[in-house]
């Protein structure tokens, strides 16, 4: 993909290509039942989104994932957010 594409989302988010990537790479080699990994990922998903997580939400995103397992997917987490 052209780098004006990648320049386009970064200037709409205001997240950076090599945070999304690190994010992605991050979900994809996730183990999603292992709750520090789950709990890593929700915090970065927090940090990118420049949404405050919580103690409270934080437990809460977490036990929801690892309830699913490995059968979530990423609707189920764009679900979440």
């Amino acid at each position: 993909m052209s780098n004006s594409f990648f320049r386009a989302i970064e200037n709409k988010t205001g997240v950076s290509m090599e945070d999304l990537f690190t994010l992605a790479n991050a979900i994809s080699y996730a183990d999603f039942t292992d709750e520090s990994q789950v709990r890593k990922i929700v915090r970065q998903v927090g940090k990118l989104a420049n949404k405050p997580v919580n103690k409270e939400l934080e437990d809460q995103l977490t036990n929801s994932i690892l309830q699913k397992g490995n059968s979530l997917s990423l609707s189920d987490i764009e679900k979440m957010l």
